[in-house]
Parts: C-alpha cells; sequence; structure tokens
C-alpha cells in the first residue's frame, strides 16, 4: 500500500511505483494516489483530488470523511494481504494510519519525511515508535533522524531525475500550442493545486500580476494543476487577462521569465528549473496562528530553507495581497542583477540535492 495525499506526492509515488514494478513486476499495489499513480497501475482506493483539504480547521469540518477512508484502507489490508505500506509526506493522515498499520503487523516506511525538523520535533517518538525505515531526500535529514535512534536512508532528491529526464518542447512551439504572444515574456502563475488555496491566494495574486505584466510587457499564465478544475479561475477572467495550461507545467517553468509561486514542492522545481520567483502562501487565520506556535523557521520556502539564506521572497497570509505583491515583484523584476543573483544560488541548490536516481535508490530499499 502506499499513500500520497497530493499532487507532488502523486509525482513521487509514480516514479517509486516504476521503479518497484521495474524490480519486482508481480508487485499488486494499493491505496491513495492520483493520475499519474494510477497510470503506473495503482489500485486507487481514494484519489488524491477527495483529500484535497488542507489545515487544522479543514481537517476538523472533514473528519468524518476522513474516518471513512481510514476504514476502507484498512479492510484493503485485510482483505488483499497486504504486507508493507509506504507513506508519502502528508503527515496529518499518514502518521495517524502508519500507526494503526504498524499494529496490524505491516513493515511502515515513510518516503518524503513530514518536516518534523521544522514544526513537529515533539512528534519524533511517534515517528520512531511507527516508522521501520525513513527514506529521506535531503541531506541534514539523514543526520537529523539518525541522532534520534531512527533506521535512516539517504537517496537524493526524486526532482533531480524529472528534470534531467524530461524532454522539454522549444519555447516556439510552446507558444504556437498555447496562442502565446511571442512578443512578451511569461509571467508564471502557480497559487497550488488545491480548491481551497486557489480561492485565499489566486484573487490578489492576479491582481498583483496583471499590473506586473502591463508594466514590465509580461503576459499571465496559469500552471493548472491536473488535479484542478479549471472552472475555479474563471470567474477571474472578467476582469484580467490569463491562459491556463495544464500539463505543460515544467516547460513553463523553464520558458517563463518571472513567477509568483505558492510555498510547496513547485518552488523547488522552479529552482532546479532556474526560474526567478517570488513565494506566496496563505491559509486560515487559526491555521496560521498554531502554525506559528509550532514551527521553528525564519523561512517556509524549501530554496530559502536548504539554502540556508533568504534566495527567495516570501509573501505570507496578510502580504498577500495587490498591494504588497505588486511592490514587492516590481523591485525584483527591476533589478536585472537580483534576478542574476537568485540564479547562480538555484545552482548552488541543485548541488546539495544529489544524483539522478532517488526513485530507483528508494524502491530497492521498499522491495528489500
Amino acid at each position: 500500500m502506499i499513500i500520497a495525499g497530493e499532487a507532488s506526492g502523486d509525482l513521487h509515488g509514480a516514479s517509486l511505483m516504476r521503479e518497484i514494478k521495474g524490480i519486482m513486476p508481480e508487485t499488486k499495489i494499493f491505496g491513495i494516489g492520483g493520475d499519474k499513480m494510477e497510470a503506473e497501475g495503482m489500485k486507487v482506493a481514494f484519489h488524491i483530488k477527495d483529500l484535497a483539504f488542507l489545515g487544522f480547521t479543514e481537517v476538523v469540518k472533514h473528519l468524518p470523511f476522513i474516518l471513512k477512508v481510514r476504514k476502507r484502507l484498512l479492510e484493503l489490508i485485510a482483505n488483499e494481504g497486504i504486507e508493507k505500506i509506504v507513506l508519502i509526506d502528508y503527515p496529518g493522515f499518514n502518521l495517524n494510519f502508519g500507526a494503526k498499520a504498524k499494529k496490524l503487523g505491516l513493515k511502515v516506511i515513510y518516503y518524503i519525511s513530514p518536516q518534523i525538523w521544522a514544526w513537529g520535533k515533539n512528534r519524533i517518538k511517534k515517528i520512531k515508535n511507527i516508522v521501520d525505515e525513513m527514506i529521506v531526500v535531503f541531506p541534514f535529514e539523514k543526520d537529523f533522524y539518525s541522532s534520534h535512534g531512527l533506521t535512516v536512508s539517504y537517496v537524493g532528491h526524486p526532482l533531480i531525475e524529472r528534470i534531467i529526464n524530461h524532454e522539454f518542447i522549444p519555447r516556439e512551439k510552446l507558444f504556437d500550442k498555447f496562442d502565446l504572444d511571442k512578443n512578451k515574456e511569461i509571467l508564471l502563475l502557480m497559487p497550488g493545486s488545491r480548491s481551497n488555496e486557489i480561492r485565499r491566494i489566486f484573487p490578489e495574486v492576479i491582481k498583483a500580476a496583471s499590473n506586473l505584466s502591463a508594466e514590465f510587457n509580461l503576459q499571465n499564465v496559469v500552471a493548472c494543476s491536473n488535479n484542478i478544475d479549471e472552472n475555479v479561475f474563471n470567474v477571474y477572467l472578467k476582469n484580467h487577462e490569463f491562459k491556463i495550461i495544464k500539463d505543460y507545467t515544467y516547460d513553463l517553468m523553464k520558458h517563463s521569465y518571472f513567477g509568483i509561486i505558492k510555498s510547496g514542492t513547485s518552488t523547488l522545481e522552479a529552482s532546479l528549473l532556474s526560474l526567478p520567483f517570488a513565494v506566496v502562501y496563505k491559509t486560515s487565520s487559526l491555521t496560521h496562528a498554531i502554525g506559528k506556535k509550532l514551527i521553528n523557521l525564519n523561512s517556509i520556502a524549501m530554496p530559502n530553507i536548504i539554502a540556508g539564506e533568504k534566495v527567495v521572497q516570501e509573501f505570507l497570509q496578510h502580504d498577500v495581497n495587490e498591494t504588497t505583491l505588486f511592490e514587492g515583484c516590481r523591485n525584483i523584476l527591476s533589478n536585472k542583477n537580483e534576478l542574476i543573483t537568485m540564479k547562480n544560488k538555484f545552482r548552488l541548490i541543485m548541488e546539495k540535492l544529489g544524483e539522478p536516481g532517488a526513485s530507483r535508490r528508494a524502491a530497492e530499499i521498499v522491495c528489500n
């Protein structure tokens, strides 16, 4: 069983599945995933779009559904003779369900560590009791878990192999395919992979983006996650001009001039593809208040955490507004040296993420 609760987990889970099937072709895989994991042969009990809620208040509201999901997964474990479970990130659900799987005698493997080194060090004892093997993607995570007595393997980051193996389409073909203006560079907007994130973040982002595009001769393009219905954006088309594009995220990152990107895996992808960007993040007031008490970091953007310094600007909560976003991004776009410095620091981040082949190394650990 593999459980991935969001778009980035679906991406990494699909690569892991492909490698597991390469080593052990007869393996049957059940669980929670998205289109990519389903395409690799997972028997999907629940799709990630069914679990597209986030934050403390949102989880409470969806508790009956969460209990239904848990019950169905436990039935699958019993009925299908499942022997091991791989948890991919998504700690709110995965740590609780992992504890139940452990009690049933399953081997519990955690791939793509929950960021407890940032917000939940008090959970380390729980993880130690649940997890048989941690498979981590950042070198500092290995040191953290080893120091607490867990069995841990560092495999490097699977995004490296994905980006290296991606077949990019040329800029001209991309622009022709989506009828983009060849005389304008792209301002890429990535407001999240969940509907509730988009509703909180996008209204202010598109206002700021429209002003930036007018001043710097750019065109607004929204990279829409596969699990999102495009209609969530259409209400804003009355007052703002932008294109919605699915399935070409890496190509858009490669051929864009600047990005405004929701905190998450996309910020790391943008860094690896050398796209200068600013980070945005906004959640409910209660979730934010609780999070502030838990999180022990100066930054939330993964590129800043890895670099150990503020490489990209972060706009959080009340700063996700038209004026602050516009002025902050305008200052960056007006300073060519800042854009160049950002790109140079992205190269250093890439060097810290290991060699290609992370998914294969992770699959070998799972199969062994």
